[in-house]
């Protein structure tokens, strides 16, 4: 073996060897915000009443939310991106299981762009969809009525387009993502603001939450 085919064999195998640390960190990773939510969950079969399971639940699932990226990452071939079309289906699929909420209730349609999300983006966007699909389930349906909700997730030259809609009963005017004293919209507030990006409120034949962020972080406003 000469010198230059030694070097590379190094070089292969100190790859091989980062490869196989990074599947073992979001390996680890995952398995503690599995051991979080099910703290969450025993926390939320002890409550006395139903406020304070109900904020637990949400909690276990904002943390199921990123222990699928962590999980998806583990399992795809890539270590630094998240094949984010698979992770919307899985993620929407939890959240239905959760709130016991039926496909044949409440339909949802998903059209989403085939984009890769690393975790920086990957994280705050599962996030924003899970508060997002969570409140549409909870609310824009009241008493056991049916629907539909629809997530679209489209990729252009300058960043990305996320919509979250339903034909429910609508966001009432006199809530808005800056004035909202619910953690939820609070909180994809912060994640809109952590993307760098912009957010607003349609109201027409229900309620669409449209977020605009650019490609990647610290980019927005630049040529």
């Amino acid at each position: 073996m000469t010198e230059h085919e030694a070097a590379e064999q190094k070089i292969k195998a100190a790859l091989l060897e980062k490869e196989v640390l990074l599947k073992e960190i979001h390996h680890r990773v995952k398995n503690n915000l599995q051991v979080v939510s099910s703290l969450l969950s025993l926390q939320s079969r002890g409550a006395p009443d139903e406020a304070p399971r109900q904020m637990s639940k949400e909690s276990q699932n904002r943390v199921q939310s990123m222990a699928l990226i962590h999980e998806e990452l583990y399992q795809s071939k890539s270590l630094s991106e998240l094949d984010f079309p698979t992770y919307i289906i899985q993620l929407t699929s939890h959240l239905f299981r959760s709130h016991q909420i039926s496909s044949s209730r409440i339909e949802l349609v998903t059209k989403v762009d085939d984009v890769q999300l690393g975790v920086e983006l990957a994280i705050p966007c599962g996030l924003i969809i899970n508060e997002l699909v969570t409140n549409a389930l909870k609310h824009a349906f009241p008493a056991g009525s049916g629907g539909k909700v629809e997530i679209e997730l489209t990729q252009g030259e300058d960043g990305f387009v996320l919509c979250v809609r339903d034909n429910g009963v609508g966001i009432p005017e006199e809530i808005g993502l800056r004035n909202s004293d619910t953690p939820g919209l609070r909180l994809v507030r912060s994640l809109v603001l952590q993307l760098e990006g912009k957010a607003r409120i349609e109201r027409s034949e229900g309620s669409e939450i449209q977020i605009t962020f650019p490609l990647i972080a610290g980019t927005a406003g630049k040529e």
